[in-house]
C-alpha cells in the first residue's frame, strides 16, 4: 500500500464512526478534519467530495460488522449453529468490535432513505447480501435434511434480518437490554423451528 493508499485509509477509519453516529448530514467537515487531525486539503486531496467519503466509511462499517459474523460462522459445523451466530453476536455485541454508533444498514437506511440515493443503495445491497447469506444457509440446512423442506426461505430471511434490525433500533431507542435479550430470543425461536 503506498502512502496515497494508506491516507486514504486513514481517512476512511477515522471518519468511519463518526459518519456512522452522525449520519451523512450531521457530519461537517470539522468532524471529519477533526476526527482525522489533517486539513480540509488534505481530506479533499484523496476524496472528491464528502460524498465519497461517507460511501467509503459506510463500506468499512459494513465490513467490520461482516468480519464478525463470518469469524464467528466459521466456527460452527452446522447451517443451524451458524444461523445461531445472528443471535449469539446481536445479543452480546458488547464482546464484539462493533462500529461505533451501531448498525450501519439501520442507521444509513434511516438517514439516506429519502435524502442520498447513492448510501440507500449501499444500505439496499447490504440487506439484500445478507438476505443472500441467510437464503444460503436455510437451503444448504434443507438440503442436508436440518431444516423442513416446506420452510419459506425468503420469508424467513427477511423476518430475521427485521427482527434483529427493529431489535437493534428499539434498544437504542429505549436502553432497555431486555428488550434486546426478549427479541433475540424470537429470533432464536425462529431457527429452531425451521
Amino acid at each position: 500500500m503506498n502512502k496515497a493508499e494508506k491516507t486514504k485509509q486513514f481517512i476512511v477509519e477515522m471518519t468511519a464512526p463518526v459518519f456512522n453516529e452522525k449520519g451523512y448530514t450531521g457530519t461537517s467537515l470539522n468532524d471529519m478534519t477533526n476526527a482525522t487531525g489533517l486539513t480540509k486539503g488534505s481530506i479533499y486531496g484523496n476524496f472528491a467530495n464528502k460524498d465519497e467519503v461517507a460511501l467509503a466509511a459506510f463500506d468499512h462499517n459494513i465490513r467490520k460488522v461482516g468480519v464478525i459474523i463470518r469469524q464467528e460462522m466459521d466456527k460452527k459445523t452446522t447451517c443451524k449453529d451458524k444461523l445461531m451466530v445472528y443471535v449469539h453476536v446481536y445479543e452480546n455485541f458488547l464482546k464484539h468490535p462493533f462500529p461505533v454508533g451501531g448498525c450501519p444498514i439501520l442507521n444509513t437506511a434511516i438517514e439516506a432513505d429519502d435524502t442520498h440515493p447513492l448510501l440507500k443503495q449501499k444500505a439496499v445491497d447490504a440487506v439484500y447480501n445478507w438476505k443472500g447469506i441467510i437464503t444460503d444457509l436455510i437451503e444448504k440446512g434443507m438440503q442436508q435434511g436440518e431444516f423442513s423442506k416446506h420452510t419459506n426461505v425468503e420469508q424467513t430471511a427477511l423476518t430475521m434480518i427485521a427482527m434483529i434490525e427493529g431489535c437493534i433500533m428499539i434498544t437504542k431507542l429505549t436502553g432497555k437490554m431486555n428488550y434486546r435479550k426478549a427479541i433475540m430470543q424470537s429470533v432464536e425461536k425462529i431457527i429452531n423451528e425451521l
